[in-house]
């Protein structure tokens, strides 16, 4: 289908969905257990394109291709749905990009359990557009606000402007965990509100020398919940 088109088929699709109303949820059934996710409509290309993603079965069978302990564990990739073992994935996609949708201001940034789009690196990629179905959830560490500061600095450094992180995500960064440095370079649109024991215990699996799971992870399906 013709990007134009299907871009214009997400945006219709799922229109009335607005900021104020209630947030979708999907469900992931893994071979690790449940993990429940719900969108935010303050990212709305991020959650119409998802959302037409699950409809079309797009994750069912497809791996948990990249897991990094203490960082995030990542899905998507198309290619891995009859992958061999051993094989290394991360290189399937769609044929389009998502533009960015970078809302850390409103309260979505990388905290523990976030459900963020993957992306190309700047260097191919520097006006930082989405993958259009590689995703990750974030896992991530507590920081101590020494190595908090020098996150928000590595931040300052490449937005090339002043920045600072909010008292919540102050709070969250000590206490709870998460990814400080990844945010405002890649769109976080969900966050998981079931099963973040799921997402522990896989990003705590043993890996091959790709950051594969030397055991598969599945999806086995994906749905919306009523």
């Amino acid at each position: 289908m013709h990007r134009f088109l299907f871009i214009c088929l997400l945006l219709s699709s799922f229109a009335e969905l607005t900021a104020g109303e209630k947030r979708p949820r999907v469900r992931f059934e893994t071979t690790m257990g449940p993990i429940v996710v719900e969108l935010y409509n303050e990212t709305p290309l991020h959650r119409d394109n998802f959302l037409q993603l699950i409809a079309r079965h797009a994750y069912d069978s497809l791996l948990f291709h990249r897991v990094v302990a203490n960082f995030m564990i990542q899905a998507g990739d198309p290619e891995s749905r009859r992958a061999r073992p051993g094989q290394k994935l991360g290189e399937g996609t769609l044929d389009y990009t998502l533009a960015p949708e970078f809302r850390t201001a409103e309260g979505l940034y990388h905290r523990r359990g976030a459900l963020c789009a993957a992306r190309e690196g700047d260097d191919a990629n520097p006006d930082r557009r989405s993958d259009a179905i590689q995703f990750y959830i974030v896992w991530g560490t507590t920081y101590t606000k020494g190595r908090l500061e020098k996150a928000r600095a590595h931040i300052e450094s490449m937005l090339d402007r002043p920045y600072t992180f909010s008292p919540e995500q102050t709070e969250d960064y000590l206490w709870t965990g998460g990814t400080p440095a990844l945010d405002e370079q890649y769109t976080v649109f969900g966050q998981v509100v079931e099963g973040l024991d799921t997402v522990e215990d896989i990003q705590a699996q043993p890996r091959d020398a790709f950051d594969r799971p030397v055991e598969d992870i599945r999806i086995l399906r994906a749905v919306v919940e009523p």
